[in-house]
């Protein structure tokens, strides 16, 4: 209970792993959740609180879809496409706008007009 949450556990870093383990114990199927949330632990930061809903929501949905994406195979390869889309997606929102090369029509009118009038 609110091992990841704004007010942490003290004992987050026991509850998990054992949580694991015992899910393993009992043979159940792990959710891809919990399977990411086991295998990147340590890349969490120390005050989750500091997400937004909206943030959360968009793992939630992320999740889903590389779930149906791969229905119920859960393997090193599904978790190195959702990593990878995952850089894919944030090197794109890093990457500037270029101007264009080509100029438009109107551009290309005005400065021909302005030509012309001093010739």
């Amino acid at each position: 209970q609110n091992f990841l949450g704004n007010k942490k556990s003290p004992h987050y870093k026991q509850i998990v792993p054992k949580m694991i383990s015992d899910f393993q114990k009992l043979k159940c199927n792990m959710n891809l959740k919990l399977y990411f949330l086991d295998s990147h632990f340590d890349k969490f930061p120390h005050n989750l609180g500091d997400f937004s809903e909206e943030q959360g929501e968009r793992f939630h949905q992320d999740m889903k879809i590389m779930e149906t994406r791969y229905q119920g195979r859960w393997d090193v390869n599904m978790m190195a496409d959702f990593c990878w889309t995952l850089e894919r997606e944030s090197a794109e929102s890093r990457k500037r706008k270029r101007t264009s090369l080509h100029r438009s029509f109107e551009n290309k009118r005005t400065r021909y007009s302005s030509r012309q009038e001093t010739d």
